[in-house]
């Protein structure tokens, strides 16, 4: 048999690698960002099946207008000391944030990570669900712990890895463990926390219990198994979970489209498995929180997993490791066009007379104080480099139950 013949106008293959819409020195672009007006997207039914929500995953659900208004079929009632609760919580959350990223620069401690321009989101969820519900969070998610008010000075401890350290100095700083507050420890491989929480959830049917779990990735680890793994099982077995994709644009100096979301969106693979999906405006604490609530009711009436992917921006470094002025235009942040979540829900709580810039001002000073104060006793059980920290023998401890013989005389050549 002959070979079939090679028109000889053929091209060569192309491989093609997506880029970002602007890199440094180059003028910023968001017109790659697919986005709705602010209600514009209808609010289905909590049975709504999964190709039902295909047509959303290409629009966004906002509430908050240009104006500060809610508007729409998302702007469900929220109680207004629950927006007060956002409030303090977005602002506590980004005060904490900056003082740690200083103490970082004074070496005291060895590494941070911010969650700057992304407080709404981990805020909003948080107060849509239930304190007994388990969080499976990534290390962008402190604004959860603020929430739940956990001690800023064992966080901060953490933080520093000091002798007062919760974890004894075994996790890389941020990387927070509180299981009385429903936070699951944060893992630094990525998107293993997904199938974690897919597994828990799973776990907490099994036992008729009536908690449910929430999964957080960014947009760079969706490319990972784990991420289509937990998605599997999350639809086969109805798992009672939301899973939440943080679409921040950056995978530290990756773009969003090198993990699939250039002329789709990452809210869209829920559909192609199968789970009902959203997209929604992470910079509007009221989509978030109306969102998650929605999502919330759906896995605890026992109708399965629901996807949510927010957009949002790191309007910060990944990490206080990182320069982003080498990857990205240096104005991106300002010139994003879904603004800053602190800003819309000021601007829409003073519209409602619940709010005051000076009240607002005077916030963030109190709150600037009460963590400095909080560093500061943080500080008194040791910093990075000093001898108040964790002792080696730690290292052995909390492994097994009863130590095996051969740590045993590990131990005792270490001589402690």
């Amino acid at each position: 048999m002959s070979s079939p013949q090679i028109p000889a106008t053929s091209e060569p293959l192309r491989l093609h690698v997506p880029e970002p819409s602007a890199r440094p020195g180059q003028a910023t672009d968001f017109s790659y960002l697919k986005l709705s007006p602010a209600g514009a997207v209808d609010k289905p039914p909590v049975d709504v099946s999964a190709s039902q929500t295909a047509p959303m995953t290409g629009q966004l659900i906002r509430v908050l207008d240009d104006n500060g208004d809610a508007v729409g079929p998302w702007a469900a009632d929220i109680d207004d000391a629950v927006l007060l609760r956002a409030m303090h919580a977005m602002l506590k959350t980004r005060a904490y944030d900056a003082r740690l990223l200083i103490a970082q620069r004074q070496k005291k401690t060895s590494f941070y990570i911010q969650c700057l321009g992304e407080e709404a989101i981990a805020v909003g969820q948080t107060l849509a669900l239930r304190d007994d519900d388990m969080q499976f969070p990534t290390y962008r998610q402190q604004g959860i712990l603020i929430t739940k008010q956990v001690s800023l000075v064992d966080m901060i401890c953490q933080v520093l890895s000091n002798a007062a350290d919760p974890l004894k100095g075994r996790q890389l700083p941020i990387m927070y463990s509180y299981k009385d507050y429903g936070f699951f420890s944060i893992s630094g491989n990525l998107t293993t926390q997904y199938i974690q929480a897919v597994g828990w959830a799973m776990a907490s049917a099994i036992k008729g219990d009536t908690r449910i779990a929430t999964a957080w990735v960014g947009d760079g680890a969706t490319a990972e198994g784990d991420f289509h793994a937990a998605l599997t099982f999350a639809h086969v077995y109805r798992a009672p979970v939301v899973l939440n994709v943080v679409n921040n644009q950056w995978a530290i100096s990756t773009f969003q489209a090198i993990a699939g979301g250039e002329n789709t969106t990452f809210a869209a693979r829920g559909v192609g498995y199968g789970i009902p999906s959203l997209r929604v405006d992470g910079n509007d604490l009221l989509a978030v929180y109306a969102a998650s609530r929605w999502a919330a009711e759906r896995a605890r009436s026992n109708l399965g997993p629901t996807l949510i992917e927010w957009v949002t921006y790191r309007a910060g470094p990944h990490s206080t490791s990182d320069d982003p002025s080498k990857y990205r235009p240096a104005d991106d942040a300002q010139q994003f066009p879904l603004g800053d979540p602190i800003d819309r829900l000021k601007q829409h709580l003073i519209k409602r007379g619940l709010w005051s810039e000076q009240q607002h001002d005077e916030l963030r000073t109190e709150l600037d104080a009460e963590i400095l104060r909080a560093l500061k006793e943080a500080e008194t059980h040791g910093l990075l480099g000093s001898d108040n920290r964790p002792g080696a023998a730690l290292m052995f401890e909390d492994v097994y139950k009863d130590m095996p013989e051969h740590l045993r005389r590990q131990r005792q050549q270490l001589g402690v």
